[in-house]
């Protein structure tokens, strides 16, 4: 409560931040995009929380499009009182410029402040101010920031993984013939990677797939 209590008074927010939203970009240029959001509340992190956001736009190196996506789907549709005290963007100004870009065209910018942390001298921007904010490293109010910061990191590239797991799993499966777009998700379903897939048993594999089928997976992969 005192790093939350110092947050509001150095950083001159509307309101003590009981609820943090984090948001960071995990991609690979461009692929398997996910945005990852991380909540904190009373300045502890909450994982039932947490959501992802899989990225739609056109696949491309593009953090900022990215986060615009990202932010634009989450506040939206939520109304002030559902609105967090205050959002956190990984981050330096640019990425701070998209967030205040995206609630001031919602109309919603004067719900919540607006920060972001960059990660070099781990700088805390605010909007509408072009000089950052330095705490102490050891400062409780930082490590709150850093703590929510990283689980989003982590969060977000915990979900990449998976994401880019599966479609190199759907690209092996695709030159087996038999094969189809439901047998594919039944195997990624049930196996969940492709050195399951190819270390089960033939009776293992028909349990899903016919067995001439069954064969060309373990004479292919």
């Amino acid at each position: 409560q005192e790093g939350l209590q110092k947050l509001k008074i150095e950083l001159q927010l509307k309101e003590q931040p009981q609820r943090i939203e984090c948001f960071d970009i995990s991609n690979i240029q461009g692929k398997d995009a996910v945005a990852a959001m991380t909540v904190a509340i009373n300045g502890e992190v909450e994982p039932r929380e947490y959501r992802h956001f899989k990225i739609t736009v056109k696949d491309t190196p593009d953090d900022f499009l990215m986060m615009r996506e990202a932010l634009t789907r989450r506040y939206s549709k939520l109304s002030e009182e559902e609105f967090p005290n205050l959002i956190l963007i990984d981050g330096g100004k640019g990425q701070l410029g998209i967030a205040v870009d995206v609630l001031e065209k919602l109309g919603k910018i004067e719900f919540t402040d607006i920060i972001s942390i960059a990660k070099r001298e781990e700088e805390i921007f605010k909007s509408y101010e072009s000089e950052p904010y330095i705490f102490e490293k050891t400062d409780e109010t930082l490590k709150i920031l850093q703590r929510l910061r990283d689980e989003a990191h982590r969060f977000g590239i915990t979900h990449h993984r998976k994401l880019r797991s599966k479609r190199n799993i759907k690209s092996a499966l695709d030159d087996i013939e038999g094969i189809g777009p439901k047998r594919k998700k039944e195997l990624i379903n049930k196996f969940g990677t492709i050195g399951n897939i190819r270390n089960a048993t033939i009776e293992e594999l028909i349990e899903i797939v016919p067995e001439k089928v069954a064969v060309s997976i373990k004479e292919m992969l």
